[in-house]
């Protein structure tokens, strides 16, 4: 006890309670700090959004200009339906016409069938409900569950929520006539057709850039890392680094998903699109045989980089590799990240490119290949296997760097 107590007396404040404060004090400026530092990063990221947006072309324009869009088709929407015709449920139209300005016009006629079809399921629910019981509360008793179920149905998708709250609104106006529910339609019908006008014609979006930028940012990040393996190597790795590695490598197998994505999304935004007709040529896409290749590539450079996390640490599975391995071992991968940044370059700039630097780069991975086959003989059967992993993995990712590269798509610019 005597202990404790002095103890206590040599603390700030000389008791529990201040002890007590200082620490909660010290916790509140940590928490604090945390918070700035994350609100200051939301502001950063903000600011570099908008100011994406304001100076070129890219992802934060477009979105930009289809939320300008999606507001103008509610305007015109409400100043038709509300200002100039006076209808008796206006708020339909707008309500129709925000969300079915789409990222594509084929969503828009999409989404708009099914905002349709549930407004009009709503509508009859809702009053068929009160007819029956006569009474708000007990008809959305009655109406609701049936309509949030309805909604659920996966053809409907994101729309589903129309049924429901249509649902809501007739049931809370009180207007349930004949003549209500036909108003109740027809403003939706105009509200439809003005988002989905809206979008269609007035800079009709086209998905081409996500599938440029996925492309290049392949090799491109694909070089980036095989060189930061070349220096990490030359300087001596840990486990931590070939982690790193790895994670990287897992990286450009979701950049692949993204780029498949990007795909799927250009061959949508083609269909029922005026401007792409209109338009008197449209770049054409890199052909996907690209895609396929970057798969393979992608694939052999996490088996790399997962058999190297096995060679480092203190519990590694594999044998390190000695430093001459590892001098050798640093060309290839050099010489590798240079043939990467020569297909950036095709995929950035199409047409003839001068084949020489390229084919250097091929020719000095291959020959330090080659010295490292020779090194197998050299090493213990532990060190030998581990060499032979990484060479196998290697000449895989050889041959398939070496394979002609695809040509380049239709000149039409359809997404292939």
């Amino acid at each position: 006890m005597a202990v404790e107590k002095r103890m206590i007396h040599r603390l700030p404040g000389g008791n529990p309670l201040s002890v007590d404060l200082t620490i909660r004090r010290k916790l509140w400026r940590v928490v604090t700090m945390s918070w700035w530092r994350r609100a200051a990063w939301e502001v950063s990221a903000v600011r570099g959004s908008v100011h994406r947006a304001l100076t070129g072309p890219g992802p934060e324009r477009d979105v930009t200009v289809q939320a300008l869009k999606a507001a103008g088709a509610a305007l015109l929407a409400w100043a038709l339906v509300g200002w100039w015709w006076d209808a008796p449920m206006a708020l339909m139209a707008p309500w129709s016409a925000v969300v079915l300005v789409q990222s594509t016009v084929y969503r828009s006629l999409r989404a708009g069938l099914q905002q349709m079809i549930l407004i009009g399921l709503g509508t009859l629910l809702a009053a068929g409900a009160a007819s029956l019981t006569g009474n708000t509360t007990a008809a959305m008793a009655i109406a609701l569950p049936v309509a949030v179920l309805i909604g659920t149905y996966a053809r409907f998708g994101e729309q589903g929520v129309y049924a429901s709250t249509t649902v809501l609104f007739v049931l809370a106006y009180g207007s349930y006539s004949s003549s209500d529910i036909w108003h109740r339609l027809l403003e939706s019908l105009v509200g439809a057709l003005i988002g989905i006008g809206v979008n269609a014609l007035i800079l009709p979006p086209v998905h081409l850039r996500d599938v440029r930028d996925c492309l290049h940012r392949l090799p491109r990040d694909s070089a980036e890392l095989l060189r930061t393996m070349a220096d990490d190597v030359e300087r001596g790795y840990d486990r931590h680094s070939a982690e790193r590695w790895y994670e990287r490598a897992q990286r450009l197998i979701r950049l692949l998903d993204d780029l498949r994505n990007a795909r799927t999304w250009t061959r949508e935004s083609y269909r029922f699109n005026p401007g792409y007709r209109m338009r008197r040529s449209v770049p054409a896409l890199p052909s996907s045989e690209w895609d396929a290749l970057w798969q393979r590539i992608a694939d052999r450079l996490m088996s790399i980089t997962g058999k190297l996390v096995d060679t480092a640490g203190e519990d590694r599975r594999l044998a390190a590799p000695p430093d001459p391995v590892l001098v050798r071992l640093r060309e290839l991968l050099t010489a590798v990240a240079e043939v990467c940044e020569a297909d950036e370059e095709a995929l950035t700039e199409p047409g003839p490119h001068p084949a020489s630097q390229r084919e250097t780069a091929v020719q000095s991975a291959w020959d330090a290949l080659a010295d490292l086959k020779r090194r197998l003989h050299d090493h213990d059967t532990e060190t030998a296997t581990a060499i032979g992993g990484l060479v196998a993995d290697v000449q895989l990712l050889l041959y398939d760097l070496a394979a002609p590269r695809p040509t380049e798509a239709a000149p039409t610019g359809y997404a292939q």
